[in-house]
């Protein structure tokens, strides 16, 4: 039973990762702006569609991967880049006089770890 619903929470997660990932492409202004930032223009621009869309539909087609396949070391890695990534948010803050986006690693952590919870059972059930 824990394994289903964790699976079912992996897809919902890895489905709502891909389609922030595609918004990058196909609305960027409103992507940008979900994460409180403005839309630059030239190579700003390409950097934020490209490494932004990049974070998410790859980590979400990682998820979605680790679900269907049971495979608990693609979530690893899908939670591996959200813990680095809500790390380095901390380190910006401390270090580089950054906002302190609190709800936003509180979800990147909250995600890494029903990962890595998922992941265990994977390996459990294996």
């Amino acid at each position: 039973m824990m394994t289903k619903l964790l699976n079912a929470l992996l897809w919902v997660l890895g489905l709502l990762f891909v389609i922030l990932g595609l918004r990058w492409l196909i609305d960027p202004q409103a992507a940008a702006a979900t994460l409180g930032m403005a839309l630059s223009d030239g190579v700003g621009r390409s950097s934020q569609i490209g490494d932004f869309g990049a974070f998410f539909f790859t980590g979400g087609l990682w998820v979605l991967l680790g679900a269907w396949r049971k495979a608990p070391i693609f979530l690893y890695v899908s939670a591996t880049t959200l813990g680095v990534a809500a790390l380095f948010r901390l380190l910006a803050w401390a270090v580089q006089d950054a906002a302190l986006t609190v709800d936003m690693i509180a979800v990147e952590v909250v995600i890494a770890v029903i990962l890595l919870v998922a992941a265990k059972q994977f390996e459990r059930s294996a």
